[in-house]
């Protein structure tokens, strides 16, 4: 069974897998493993920068997961998973998510 590291509304870190929900319309979840995030980046979001969109894009290199409270928040995650479009997570406790996602990614390769 997996051990719950982190989790609220949205998203969930287990010791296995990452679970965004509200990821896919209608109310889908989005599992990651931990192997596949190349990178994690944490940015500031402000009025003009994510912060008013409940759910999707305006961007098509950026998905933002659903979170109706992401008005409230000033932090979000970016995930890098080699793929063209890149998940946008708005956690409660950006720190606690980034923290779990940096101890259970793989080191980047070294050049």
């Amino acid at each position: 069974m997996a051990e719950i590291l982190y989790r609220d509304r949205w998203i969930e870190c287990t010791s296995e897998v990452l679970r965004i929900r509200g990821y896919y319309f209608p109310w889908g979840t989005k599992t990651v493993r931990y192997a596949s995030v190349r990178a994690v980046r944490r940015v500031e979001i402000g009025a003009f920068s994510g912060r008013a969109r409940i759910w999707g894009t305006a961007h098509p290199r950026y998905w933002a997961s659903l979170d109706p409270g992401r008005f409230s928040k000033r932090d979000a995650l970016i995930l890098d998973l080699g793929r063209f479009v890149r998940p946008v997570l708005t956690p409660d406790d950006a720190a606690a998510v980034e923290a779990v996602l940096r101890e259970r990614t793989p080191a980047p390769p070294r050049p």
